[in-house]
């Protein structure tokens, strides 16, 4: 059985960013990953195996719990040493849970999208309401939500419905393309920065269906309605 996944990492240069992460190779042998924006710093605590990422995603830097990994609140001061492709393909996965399997899926043309209708239309017990959000409730929310300066770093590849209605004409036609870097995004909803050949390659944070957390406030937002 193909292991898409391979595939991908065969294929990917070093460096290259993912999310927040900056990954390098070592000079000796394996891979580096840090935040972003500690490329240049020195003084940094370090880790040496895959699973001291899962203590670093955690917490942003205030010690906050991330109930969403994708958000642009990773925290600083960190450096991750890794020895071989196995541990910082599971490193990878446990910053950001499952997105190393979407790329790949996408890269190979298998990704399938669901959209927020549907969504949730198959939504049960006390989510079955969230299935009454109005379309201008919906442009609002994913604008706040999943905005990439403080939202979400996901590209949204999802439509609002199956009449494949744009998921918010209140974000910029950047976050909708894989092409665009979200983890330089700062200033207006969603503003992002292609990534050039003269930066590291930048692998995305694609998102083929809206998440848990994103039905949580469709419901909230219906319910606040009812109140």
């Amino acid at each position: 059985m193909r292991d898409l996944i391979e595939e991908i990492f065969n294929g990917l240069p070093v460096p290259f960013s993912f999310g927040q992460i900056l990954v390098r190779r070592r000079e000796c042998a394996g891979f580096v990953l840090l935040h972003r924006d500690d490329a240049s710093l020195d003084l940094l605590e370090t880790y040496r195996d895959a699973e001291g990422a899962i203590g670093i995603a955690k917490y942003d830097d205030a010690g906050n719990y991330r109930p969403l990994k994708t958000a642009p609140n990773l925290r600083h001061g960190w450096r991750l040493e890794l020895a071989a492709v196995e541990e910082l393909r599971r490193a990878l996965d446990y910053f950001y849970p499952g997105r190393l399997a979407v790329f790949a899926a996408w890269k190979s043309g298998y990704l399938k999208t669901t959209a927020l209708r549907e969504t949730l239309d198959r939504q049960s017990g006390m989510y079955r309401v969230a299935a009454k959000i109005s379309d201008p409730q919906i442009n609002d929310l994913v604008t706040d939500f999943c905005r990439s300066d403080t939202g979400c770093l996901r590209t949204i590849l999802w439509k609002r419905d199956r009449n494949r209605v744009i998921a918010s004409t209140k974000l910029p036609n950047e976050k909708f393309d894989p092409v665009y870097d979200q983890g330089t995004a700062s200033g207006p909803p969603g503003s992002a920065t292609p990534a050039t050949a003269a930066a590291a390659a930048t692998v995305p944070l694609l998102c083929q269906e809206a998440c848990n957390l994103l039905v949580a406030e469709c419901r909230k937002v219906v319910k606040d309605e009812d109140v």
